[in-house]
């Protein structure tokens, strides 16, 4: 069935940019939607590749007389697959839908060991790797600057990525603090001073020096500069 001259009206979201007229075929109108994506994604860092499928070989359109447009009707979201509405805005126009496949490249935070919910992250913990960001359905962190003195909300395995939606708080515990150490035995709580050796927020793990006898314990943190000592 052929392409009617004439589209029904469709409803165009997200930014429109006119592109060139000139005399239509396939691959013309496919890399001129392929440059549009291009041009919505690049940002400094990023290394984006865009594809688009045959179009069908059924359809016949006229030539434009005017300026043809595009754009995305979901917006700027990151998804693997996306349509370009490629428009002609004539009077006599027509719009085309171009399925296009996405992949953008970014550096992002990788974790190089299991983190547990409540732990501080610093540089040891994490790498730069290059990902496909279309398949981070729930993002990403770019750099360190984005998780200072923030600690984690839930556990985050070797080899993930980190996710914004994994940060929690500002740390209770940062390392350097002076701290009140307790160690509880049967119901009776000893406390000294400290200095933590790692950052936390309530509920993580670290390591605490003991600041009298410079003995250095396991400890978990409860609150704003308290740790109790594990067994």
């Amino acid at each position: 069935m052929g392409l009617a001259r004439r589209c029904l009206p469709l409803a165009l979201l997200g930014t429109a940019l006119p592109l060139l007229a000139a005399p239509l075929s396939e691959a013309g109108l496919r890399a001129r939607a392929e440059r549009f994506v291009q041009q919505q994604y690049a940002a400094p860092g990023s290394r984006v590749e865009v594809t688009t499928e045959a179009l069908d070989p059924r359809l016949h359109l006229a030539d434009c007389d005017a300026p043809l447009s595009a754009s995305l009707p979901g917006g700027l979201r990151m998804t693997p697959r996306l349509s370009v509405l490629v428009r002609c805005p004539a009077a006599d126009g027509w719009t085309l839908r171009v399925p296009v496949t996405l992949h953008v490249w970014r550096q992002v935070l990788v974790a190089n060991r299991p983190l547990i919910r409540g732990d501080g992250i610093v540089a040891a913990d994490v790498r730069i790797e290059e990902r496909d960001v279309t398949h981070l359905p729930y993002g990403y962190i770019a750099s360190l600057d984005q998780v200072a003195e923030r600690s984690l909300s839930r556990p985050v395995a070797a080899g993930s990525v980190l996710t914004p939606g994994a940060l929690g708080g500002r740390q209770t515990v940062r390392a350097g603090d002076h701290v009140q150490l307790v160690a509880e035995l049967d119901g009776i709580a000893v406390r000294a001073e400290g200095i933590a050796l790692g950052s936390g927020d309530a509920g993580a793990r670290l390591r605490v020096r003991n600041g009298s006898s410079g003995r250095v314990v396991d400890a978990i943190v409860r609150g704003p500069g308290v740790v109790v000592a594990l067994p």
